[in-house]
């Protein structure tokens, strides 16, 4: 008659357990990152920033808003939306009122919320970008991850722990 042990359960360390839960975060953030650029580009869906103050306080400076490409001819009164200005850099403000334009534009009437006046010209466009919801304070995270020197360390940090993660154990540390 042989004795045999039961096996007993392998104990993880904490650092080991940690590392899973990072690991497993990353793992849904880059699915998260993957479904968010499929979609941005079957639905037109981009991001902006606010630098300037001209739509607070419903939109303050330093805002990040998601935008979805439209026909103009589909907005109405009290959106806000986007148009390109050639020459110039994009204006966000809120629908005053829209009339036909020529040749299928659509002439819009904008104005900031924190402006007392509307817009000089009105502008005359066949697309605007609609702005679908807006998150105060998020574009000054998004810059930051967007410096290079903090994308490099986040790429060497993630590489050090998926190798840590998987990098093969010694018998006696299976065990």
């Amino acid at each position: 008659m042989s004795t045999r042990h039961a096996a007993r359960p392998r104990r993880r360390s904490a650092v080991s357990r940690a590392g899973d839960v990072v690991l497993n975060v990353l793992a849904l953030g880059g699915v998260v990152c993957i479904v968010l650029v499929i979609l941005s580009f079957t639905m037109n869906i981009s991001l902006i920033m606010f630098k300037t103050g001209s739509m607070a306080p419903t939109i303050p400076t330093g805002s990040l808003a998601v935008v979805r490409e439209v026909p103009a001819d589909s907005v109405v009164p009290g959106d806000v939306v986007t148009v390109d200005r050639v020459g110039e850099l994009p204006v966000t403000h809120r629908v005053v009122e829209t009339s036909p334009g020529r040749d299928g534009d659509t002439f819009l009437e904008l104005k900031g919320d924190a402006n007392e006046y509307e817009d000089p010209a009105g502008y005359s466009v066949r697309e605007v970008r609609k702005v679908l919801w807006s998150v105060p304070g998020l574009a000054k995270v998004v810059v930051w991850f967007s410096n290079p020197i903090v994308l490099g360390l986040l790429t060497i940090g993630i590489t050090v722990l998926v190798v840590a993660m998987f990098w093969p154990r010694s018998p006696k540390r299976q065990q």
